[in-house]
């Protein structure tokens, strides 16, 4: 079927309850928070509607749910990756589940890397779980400094924290990024914990490798960390899984507490539908995200062209660097409070995020123009 990916009004966006929706006032167009404006799949829309239907709104059995089997099947089919389905795992979501394995692989103080910009909740899951940040900050290009990483490793750090494809920038890490940070992993004993939430969103022109294939290293020592949250819109259900890709990664996941495998049982109806029928669905949300970063990147060119930015080769967040603007560090204040319209701040996603904001463009054509355009009024 078709969907209608474009027509979704401001007032029926409005009426939703979630964070993005409810966190500014009224007059504020919320562009910051990662949450899409498009229509729920409608495999996931029946399996949500059968289970209230039936009064199915208990405690979940993800064991048994057959989650393991349908997300090795949607990770074969969209990136020809083999998952046992015995080394997936659910959980609540990702941040909590990269938690509670920091808490069995890190003692207090231990250094963990980090790669900023980077996904700011990072920074405090690892400070939650009793480690310490060390930063080995993107390279020039935007990719993975493997030097600077091994130089982490060296000092002691034996954890990194992954995100693939990169939560802000959008970039896709290669395959030959992927198995030289395996490499670095087998000789440092170190465990990557990769979070790839954004993956099943990434756009024509790259491709995703899963670190656990990219190389026999990657897949010793790395765990996966994933959702249908992103893509498929479903963040407030509560469902990740965590796969595994070897005996190593699987007695890690076994150390972890009963707590850390609960996710919500709607979520993990959810997840299954969208993992297991959602296809039809997703190509075209991507398809139209590719789009909309065209149509960004017009309007940058002609609204904003002090504005740089590298378009993002996955997801629907676009990094832009907004030095030019002269609006200081911070450029997400100014912008909220001279053109009502909310982005996320770059200096929470740590170096390299000042003078930078993050600007969601999963929406409708007209708000995302609405927002560039309401940026270079008040600009003006």
């Amino acid at each position: 079927m078709r969907y209608d990916l474009e027509s979704t009004s401001l007032e029926q966006l409005r009426s939703r309850e979630s964070v993005k929706w409810t966190a500014y006032p009224p007059d504020v167009l919320p562009a910051f928070v990662a949450e899409m404006d498009f229509p729920l799949a409608e495999p996931v829309k029946r399996a949500l509607g059968a289970a209230i239907e039936r009064g199915d709104t208990g405690y979940s059995n993800a064991p048994a749910s057959g989650l393991g089997d349908t997300f090795a099947g949607f990770a074969s089919r969209r990136w020809g990756w083999a998952v046992d389905p015995a080394q997936v795992s659910a959980t609540s979501d990702v941040v909590h589940g990269l938690t509670a394995l920091l808490r069995v692989l890190i003692e207090p103080g231990d250094g963990v890397v980090v790669n900023p910009p980077v996904y700011y909740p990072f920074f405090s899951l690892i400070e939650e779980a009793g480690g310490r940040v060390v930063e080995a900050p993107l390279g020039p290009d935007g990719g993975l400094d493997l030097d600077a990483i091994e130089a982490r490793f060296r000092e002691g750090a034996r954890v990194m924290l992954l995100c693939s494809p990169q939560n802000p920038t959008g970039s896709v890490p290669s395959p030959a990024e992927l198995t030289g940070l395996g490499e670095l992993a087998a000789t440092h004993g170190a465990v990557i914990l990769s979070d790839e939430i954004h993956a099943p969103l990434t756009l024509p022109g790259a491709a995703h490798t899963p670190f656990l294939a990219a190389s026999p290293a990657a897949a010793e020592h790395g765990i996966c960390l994933t959702s249908a949250s992103k893509a498929f819109n479903l963040a407030g259900l509560g469902c990740a899984v965590i796969v595994t890709g070897s005996e190593r990664g699987r007695e890690i996941v076994s150390r972890l507490p009963p707590s850390a495998h609960h996710p919500g049982h709607l979520g993990v109806i959810a997840a299954r539908a969208a993992f297991g029928e959602g296809d039809e669905w997703l190509d075209q949300v991507v398809d139209r995200l590719d789009r909309n970063r065209e149509l960004l990147g017009d309007l940058l060119a002609a609204e904003l062209p002090e504005v740089r930015w590298n378009p993002p080769q996955a997801g629907y967040l676009a990094w832009l660097d907004c030095r030019e603007l002269g609006l200081g560090l911070d450029p997400a204040a100014l912008i909220l409070e001279r053109s009502k319209v909310a982005t996320s701040g770059g200096q929470p996603f740590g170096s390299g995020g000042a003078g930078h904001c993050r600007l969601n463009f999963g929406t409708t054509p007209g708000l995302l123009e609405q927002a560039v355009r309401a940026i270079a009024a008040a600009r003006r």
